[in-house]
Formats: structure tokens, sequence, C-alpha cells
């Protein structure tokens, strides 16, 4: 069983950056497409972006185009998001989440492992 353990959540201000890290356990994690989601109070868990097992295929929802930069390093099990140009609505509990397949997908189902979560708050 996969272990995914996020860190580098916080609190900023409009407009400022954050980065979120999630590294994993096991020796297949290169395998893996990872993504991160995220959540707020109420609302269903909602996909935020995705890399495939080399990085050359990454998708990301519409509002954080040109704003989030998912990327990874296989030699330390490691998925970033990079989070500029932050808003109050991207304030969310983030969740990484790893998948078996080979292709890049944007709904949760298709991922069955999740770390256990990282805070972001942007105040305006």
């Amino acid at each position: 069983q996969v272990q995914l353990v996020e860190s580098g959540g916080g609190s900023v201000q409009t407009g400022g950056s954050l980065r979120l890290f999630c590294v994993a356990s096991g020796r297949t994690f290169r395998t893996y497409v990872m993504g991160w989601f995220r959540q707020t109070p109420g609302k269903e868990r909602e996909f935020v972006a995705a890399i495939n097992w080399n990085g050359t295929s990454t998708k990301y929802v519409d509002s954080v185009k040109g704003r989030f930069t998912i990327s990874r390093d296989n030699a330390k099990n490691t998925v970033t998001l990079q989070m500029n140009s932050l808003k109050p609505e991207d304030t969310a509990v983030y969740y990484c989440a790893k998948s078996p397949r080979v292709v890049v997908f944007s709904t949760r189902g298709a991922y069955d492992s999740w770390g256990q979560g990282t805070q972001v708050t942007v105040s305006s």
C-alpha cells in the first residue's frame, strides 16, 4: 500500500504563492499518475492537477491554469504543486493522490490512494 504525505500548506494573502509537496512511499512511484485535489467544507473533492509518470503530460482544472504548476521528481518520490497568484477561492484542504493508470485522468474514481491533506488558506 502506497502512503502519501503532504506538506507545505499555510496561510497567505491574495496574490501570494505556496508550494505543496507530496512524498510517496514505495519503489514503484515512477509508474504512477499523481494528482492533486482540493476540498472545502460541504463541497465535493475537486480535481486540481495531475501529471503522468515522466512529466510529459499534465492536466489542470480551468480555474488554476496559468497559476499552478505540477511537477515530479521520481528520484525523490515527490510530486510538487507550485501555486502562484493565489486567490481566496483557492482556500481548501489539498490532497495528494495516486492513480495506477497510465493516462492522466481528472476523475476522483481513477485514484486509489490519498494523503491526509494539507490546509491552504488565502486571505483577501
